[in-house]
């Protein structure tokens, strides 16, 4: 049986539910929201390795809407986020318009119909079929095989992506890996069964959720090999427990909470004059950074390897209180020659030292630069995505894509941050989309999509600004993609983007009204 709905969204994160809640709001109940696995939560469900957590304080990394009083930390852990997600679906009545276990394996937009069609599969089913294939998230199907799992179709006038760009996991392309005889896993898909005591374990990978989960597996592994590519610059985390006196006046004085969440913002916001505007300002967090190396570590060898050669804030800017006095232990060792192969249950580096291991924890991140996988939008002239995004992805004020009509972007191109709370910057992309919807439904459009001239001069007047920025000096991230284009962030204050997104900008788009469509004309005039 073929669904419909107005609307459909994908993703249960912060975007996804953001969405949902704010279209209930206006008189939307049209809508599905589509999410592959077992519970909602989006990247706060899928990621819960041990140390997980926000690196944005609690009150700013929050709806706007729904502030919670009742952090218990500075910087909230996944379970307390995961639940504040869960509080919000089932306050805001968002339970009965979810589809849980519902994995979108394509969409396609119809010009007959002035549609998208949706294909769904059940996601148990289909990641039994990939792991009997020996694939991994993000690479594609075969659909002429059979033996895939049976697909169902929804049809739905608008589409909202609240796929995340940090969703898909990215693993190392090492040789031999394959007869690897230990245990190995990413550290989305952590084995919470694997006991670490007494255990070799090889770490790949020094990104944000590394210097998370390292401290955790060193307090019980006999040895640790942490396989290190480039150090990230640290800075301490000014984390704590939110005292009860605290908590109680959050609770019965809702505009202290908002105080001190303005106040975060501000101090959040102010950093962006490093990033975007002088650079050299930064040169302050560099020197905070090279003392938080000294006061941590010990030995002057390790202090050398973790200290990076790039300039401060090009690469994401980490905090941690407790990575470095983990890897300053006896039984941590931090390796800088890089991984050749693996042979068995060996490892061996570029200098052909041979390493004895019983575990590899991958902490190598996401497919940052492929937010959407191959295979899976496709628009006008059945043109897929990543086709039109040969040179890197981008969007219309990271909303919307010229040559996919009806189709909106949350958390899209050229919308994340160095600095502050990416829920600002989803609310934000929410009153855009959900101001375009309540325009077509006023205004009789069936359909609209992003002039191509709008889309080519927004998306240069973005990388004019970011061609200045601390991002571009030289360093390699998962911010800039091969062609050292950043696909990935926001040049400039958050407020600045709010001011953007404020209302929908119809002048800047093809509208057209649903019997324009049916009759074949010109499409309307938008205004």
């Amino acid at each position: 049986m073929t669904q419909t709905a107005q609307i459909a969204i994908i993703g249960t994160g912060f975007s996804g539910l953001g969405m949902a809640i704010k279209l209930k709001e206006a008189g939307f109940h049209d809508f599905v929201i589509l999410e592959q696995s077992d519970d909602i939560g989006g990247t706060w469900h899928e990621n819960h390795y041990p140390g997980c957590a926000c690196d944005v304080q609690s009150a700013l990394y929050s709806f706007s809407f729904e502030q919670n009083p009742n952090w218990s930390r500075m910087f909230a852990t996944q379970p307390e986020i995961k639940a504040y997600l869960r509080h919000c679906a089932e306050k805001y009545g968002l339970m009965e318009h979810i589809q849980l276990n519902t994995h979108v394996a394509g969409a396609r937009w119809d010009e007959r119909t002035g549609a998208w069609t949706i294909e769904t599969c059940d996601s148990p089913e289909l990641w039994a079929y990939m792991e009997k294939q020996g694939l991994k998230p993000g690479d594609s199907l075969d659909c002429s095989d059979k033996t895939l799992p049976r697909f169902r179709k929804l049809h739905a006038g608008v589409l909202v992506s609240g796929m995340g760009g940090l969703s898909t996991p990215a693993y190392p392309d090492i040789k031999g890996m394959e007869s690897f005889t230990g245990t190995r896993f990413h550290s989305q898909n952590w084995d919470h069964d694997y006991d670490f005591r007494g255990k070799r374990v090889a770490v790949i990978g020094t990104g944000a959720s590394a210097i998370q989960f390292v401290p955790e597996i060193a307090r019980s592994a006999a040895h640790l090999d942490l396989y290190q590519r480039t150090p990230p610059w640290i800075m301490p985390k000014p984390d704590r427990e939110i005292r009860p006196l605290e908590r109680m006046m959050f609770r019965k004085f809702p505009q202290t909470l908002n105080a001190f969440r303005q106040s975060i913002y501000w101090m959040l916001e102010a950093r962006v004059l490093g990033f975007v505007g002088n650079p050299r300002i930064l040169k302050i967090g560099e020197l905070q950074a090279r003392r938080h190396i000294r006061n941590q570590i010990k030995d002057k060898a390790l202090r050398k390897k973790v200290t990076p050669d790039f300039h401060f804030g090009c690469k994401r800017v980490l905090i941690s209180n407790n990575y470095y006095p983990a890897l300053d232990q006896d039984h941590v060792d931090v390796l800088t020659d890089g991984i050749r192969e693996v042979k068995g249950n060996t490892i061996v580096d570029n200098n052909g030292t041979e390493r004895e291991v019983d575990c590899i924890v991958y902490g190598t991140g996401f497919k940052a630069q492929e937010p959407i996988p191959r295979g899976v939008i496709f628009g006008r002239g059945g043109q897929d995505l990543l086709d039109a995004w040969r040179e890197g992805a981008e969007a219309y004020k990271g909303t919307t894509v010229a040559g996919f009509p009806n189709f909106f972007m949350l958390m899209g191109p050229n919308t994340g941050l160095g600095h502050s709370s990416m829920v600002y910057m989803i609310e934000s992309q929410v009153q855009y989309v959900l101001d375009a919807l309540k325009k077509m439904q006023h205004r009789g459009w069936k359909t609209v999509e992003v002039k191509d001239d709008a889309f080519s001069q927004y998306n240069a007047s973005i990388h004019a600004k970011l061609g200045d920025s601390v991002w571009q000096t030289g360093c390699k991230s998962w911010y800039v993609n091969e062609n050292g284009k950043n696909t990935t962030l926001w040049p400039g204050f958050t407020w600045q983007f709010r001011q953007q997104t404020r209302l929908f900008d119809a002048e800047q788009y093809v509208c057209e009204a649903a019997e324009v469509m049916e009759q074949g004309g010109e499409p309307a005039l938008a205004g």
